[in-house]
């Protein structure tokens, strides 16, 4: 065994669901912030920002 293996904490059940809890709000919070930033964005463009010339 190395000494990497050794300095490894094992985590019960419920702190392994605990962190797969957290992971999960954190990556839908992290969408809902990107989806809110990209519907502000369109309505600050407004409609006009479709009729521009290509």
């Amino acid at each position: 065994m190395s000494v990497m293996e050794d300095d490894r904490v094992n985590l019960t059940e419920a702190q392994k669901k605990a962190r797969r809890n957290r992971s999960i709000a954190l990556a839908v919070a992290l969408v809902g912030f990107v989806v809110i930033m990209y519907f502000v964005t369109i309505i600050k463009l407004g409609p006009s920002i479709l009729d521009r010339p290509m």
